[in-house]
């Protein structure tokens, strides 16, 4: 069988045929493109096809820029919820036919039957969510001030408190800031006078709607609900020292102050801040305990339907147990003794 041998010069000049070919046309597109762009109308049509492409591009582009802008300005913290039927929210939150479930459904049955109480607002259940379960009923309400708080000037109070040789002050941490040295009394300070303010501000309005979306707007400033968080852990801290130091000379004190002192983790003031109040906001929330110290500091009758206890002695418990008739109420729900929701009796 013979062999095929191909012959170089033969597939040189096919190629050469074929670029030479290609150039002929890609010539002819550009010469004939060019004499239909001399016709006036033929340039009107182009400029009219590729102007939308042209402005359109840039257009966009800084029209989704505004949208970012505007949608990053106007981000919502989401930290109070919209008023929520209460049987409702059992019904959905506790489906399926478990005792627990049934348990849950039949508590939240009962608050809004035999306690009137028809609907609830959602807290955002993170590590301040006690804090801003029991502001929140505080500011929405209209409850004054403290006499204690109203009458003395608050940026005073860090050091106050530093002199009477609380030198660990500067050892308090806001939330997950761990450390921030000297720096502590300027930011209490400020925190203060925030807190202080907003309550006067809130509290001076005396129509509950314009009150409550006063409320919800200070509630949706993430940066400003943080700091009269801080503020308050901070007064709870100061009444810690005041009545350690009632305890030591013999003085009387709250009936918690004998449990919220025997804790190992709290003998005193600086173990208390160390051990718990640091990490509220941050790792951890209040404790049942601290709750009791968190009525006592802004005097209030803190009532709370611990709604996975129902059935028990303990489905209702108040913090303060031994507080003063004049201090006013506020309630909470919990399903867990650590994320609280607010229940609405008061419209």
């Amino acid at each position: 069988m013979g062999t095929f041998v191909s012959n170089p010069n033969t597939n040189s000049t096919a190629s050469e045929a074929k670029i030479h070919s290609s150039r002929e046309m890609v010539s002819w597109i550009i010469d004939s493109t060019w004499k239909k762009l001399q016709n006036p109308f033929i340039v009107g049509i182009i400029a009219i096809m590729l102007s939308p492409w042209f402005i359109r591009r840039p257009y966009m582009l800084v029209r989704n820029l505004l949208k970012r802008l505007f949608r990053t300005r106007n981000k919502r913290n989401i930290a109070v919820g919209p008023l929520t039927d209460v049987l409702e929210y059992g019904k959905i939150e506790w489906k399926g036919d478990t005792k627990q479930a049934e348990q849950m459904r039949k508590a939240y049955e009962d608050i809004y039957l035999a306690h009137g109480i028809k609907n609830m607002r959602i807290i955002r259940g993170d590590n301040y969510c006690a804090l801003r379960a029991v502001l929140f009923q505080i500011l929405c309400q209209g409850i004054p001030l403290p006499s204690w708080l109203r009458e003395q000037d608050v940026s005073k109070i860090p050091e106050k408190i530093f002199t009477q040789g609380c030198n660990w002050l500067q050892q308090y941490s806001f939330g997950p800031e761990k450390y921030t040295g000297n720096n502590v009394f300027g930011k209490l300070r400020k925190y203060l006078e925030l807190f202080k303010e907003q309550w006067i501000n809130i509290y001076g309005i005396k129509d509950y709607a314009k009150r409550t979306d006063m409320c919800l707007n200070l509630f949706s400033e993430q940066e400003n609900e943080y700091k009269m968080f801080e503020a308050m852990k901070f007064l709870m801290l100061c009444d810690v020292v005041e009545l350690h130091e009632n305890m030591r000379n013999g003085e009387d004190v709250p009936s918690f102050c004998d449990f919220f002192f025997a804790r190992d983790s709290s003998p005193d003031p600086l173990s208390f801040m160390m051990n718990h109040l640091n990490n509220v906001g941050d790792t951890g929330g209040l404790e049942q305990i601290e709750m009791f110290l968190l009525g006592f500091t802004f005097h209030l009758k803190i009532r709370t339907f611990r709604l996975y206890k129902y059935g028990t002695e303990e489905f209702e418990s108040c913090y303060q147990a031994d507080c003063h008739r004049e201090w006013y109420e506020v309630i909470l729900l919990t399903e867990d003794d650590r994320h609280y929701n607010v229940p609405i009796n008061w419209i």
